[in-house]
């Protein structure tokens, strides 16, 4: 991934290995598809360290056959000149739920950035859940995301990330403390029919993000997408209730996203599990709507 223009003042290499090298270049590639018996399965998988994949399991009691995978990560903190990159692959008519075993955390970087390039092929009928546990940006944090869908029409994705505005444990200097973020999602059809693209860069320091029509009194983002047949969306926005409940510090909204691909929803709040938990709701009605059963209660531990 070619670094992108609002990260050009960062792009100093870092004095220890350089950017994107042995260690510091994650890979991951993941492809779904189903067996002569009907069951989703992870067919491939390569991963290049410190990306860590589980092994697929089968705990989902609601859709039994359904393989559900933890990405985990060798190493410590993203930091500077970190180059991760995940494909992920359904096939045709296959269904996966896909997660993270913890927070991504991103260190404090003094020379370039941290980035997480990600890139989704689903093809027809295929139904995928991307859950992912939230980003935690420290003091001068750099990070760039970008996701690159590629989905047939008769396909289902949802994909969700949540973002903190700093580490919680530490004081309220933390917060929006970060230099960068940079966060890129973009979608179209097989045949390059682009759908939509939609970027957010949050500078804190040139544009303060609690200001009003931002993200006001709310530390957390999270950021989801619903790009699925007309039909099933439309079902899906008649059944989500935006609301902002001042007693709580959360606020959701929906929206339509163009190309009549789907939508697109925010969850702010103060609290993480709060938000995870409205996230979940989400998911858990576009479930419903797609496969006729919802979530499972998540566990306890999570």
């Amino acid at each position: 991934m070619n670094p992108p223009r609002e990260v050009a003042p960062y792009l100093s290499q870092r004095q220890g290995a350089p950017s994107g090298s042995t260690g510091k270049r994650g890979y991951l590639r993941m492809v779904f598809e189903l067996d002569a018996q009907g069951r989703s399965i992870l067919r491939d998988l390569e991963r290049h360290t410190p990306i860590v994949a589980q092994q697929e399991l089968y705990f989902d009691e609601q859709m039994p056959s359904m393989p559900c995978v933890y990405i985990l990560s060798s190493g410590g903190p993203n930091v500077d000149g970190d180059r991760y990159e995940h494909h992920f692959t359904v096939r045709r008519n296959a269904f996966a739920h896909i997660s993270t075993g913890a927070a991504t955390k991103l260190a404090e970087m003094r020379n370039d950035y941290s980035s997480l390039s990600q890139h989704f092929d689903i093809e027809e009928g295929a139904y995928l859940e991307y859950l992912p546990e939230p980003t935690i940006p420290c003091r001068h944090t750099r990070y760039v995301a970008r996701t690159r869908i590629v989905i047939e029409q008769s396909a289902t994705l949802f994909f969700s990330e949540i973002y903190l505005s700093g580490r919680r444990h530490m004081s309220d200097e933390e917060r929006f403390a970060y230099d960068i973020i940079s966060i890129e999602t973009s979608a179209a059809r097989p045949n390059r029919r682009e759908l939509f693209v939609e970027k957010m860069i949050i500078e804190p320091e040139k544009i303060n993000p609690n200001s009003i029509a931002r993200m006001g009194d709310f530390e957390l983002l999270g950021n989801c997408f619903l790009i699925a047949p007309e039909v099933i969306s439309n079902a899906v926005y008649e059944r989500v209730q935006p609301f902002i409940d001042r007693t709580r510090s959360l606020s959701t909204s929906v929206s339509r996203l163009p190309s009549h691909c789907g939508l697109t929803f925010r969850v702010m709040g103060n609290d993480t599990s709060e938000v995870k938990n409205q996230i979940r709701d989400l998911c858990s009605i576009v479930r419903h709507e797609v496969k006729g059963v919802k979530l499972p209660a998540e566990f306890p531990w999570r």
